[in-house]
């Protein structure tokens, strides 16, 4: 029953994954419901969903692309970096003060998102980030991303619309950074004694069929009713943040 659970959460997740992200925060409290403890969890979550992130990242690549002045392949090397950096830090940081952070930046990507969603005028391209911007806030992320991951997505596509990148593509170009920013964590985790196998592997097939069927949706699916999904949960994952916050 553990494993079916694991298995049809996983599938949601995998696909909220690839259509707006925060897939992680179903993921995460599951497998604690499963007597993982949250570091268990935690370690476990990130090497389950990696799979499914390199399923959907790659079943979507068409959409993906760089934004203005910023390569798709400048992003790819940035959260390699970012990443790798971001999972030496988890390893001598308390994973406490990092989360402390969390809502308010999920905070702040919402309204940035919300922002340039719906309120930004026609006239107000010129006021995007640049192409340094933009680099310094994927570098920034694909660190966060590295350490804890939570939220991740949401961040990415907040960044990536901000920077000049409509919520389709920028929802295709995090699926694929997001695998890649993760490979160095999950190299690091497959070693570690907190990583339950059975949980992984279950939640791990969940997500994959999940996230490729988000991302396949995402050649159909509206773009404003996208952007409207992408504030609901970036709402969501707030007010759940700040209540769950250390």
């Amino acid at each position: 029953m553990t494993a079916i659970l694991l298995f049809l959460v996983a599938a949601w997740a995998g696909a909220q994954n690839a259509l707006a992200g925060g897939g992680s925060f179903l993921i995460l409290p599951t497998l604690m419901f499963a007597w993982l403890d949250a570091r268990a969890a935690n370690i476990t979550s990130c090497v389950a969903l990696f799979p499914a992130q390199i399923a959907t990242g790659w079943t979507g690549r068409a959409l993906a692309g760089g934004t203005n002045g910023l390569s798709l392949r400048t992003l790819f090397a940035l959260s390699i970096v970012g990443g790798a950096i971001g999972a030496v830090i988890l390893l001598i940081t308390p994973a406490v003060i990092f989360a402390r952070l969390v809502p308010w930046l999920v905070l702040f990507a919402t309204l940035v998102f919300a922002w340039g969603s719906f309120f930004r005028k026609n006239g107000d391209e010129a006021k995007h980030i640049g192409s340094s911007g933009a680099a310094l806030a994927q570098f920034l992320i694909s660190i966060y991303g590295g350490y804890f991951g939570g939220g991740i997505g949401f961040l990415m596509v907040a960044a990536l619309t901000f920077a000049g990148q409509g919520a389709r593509v920028a929802s295709a170009t995090k699926n694929v950074l997001a695998g890649v920013m993760n490979a160095s964590a999950v190299l690091i985790f497959l070693f570690s004694p907190d990583l339950h196998w059975h949980e992984a592997v279950a939640t791990s097939i969940g997500a994959i069929i999940g996230g490729v069927l988000g991302a396949r949706a995402l050649h159909h699916i509206d773009e404003k009713l996208l952007r409207v999904i992408v504030v609901t949960i970036g709402a969501a994952l707030t007010i759940g943040l700040f209540y769950k916050a250390p």
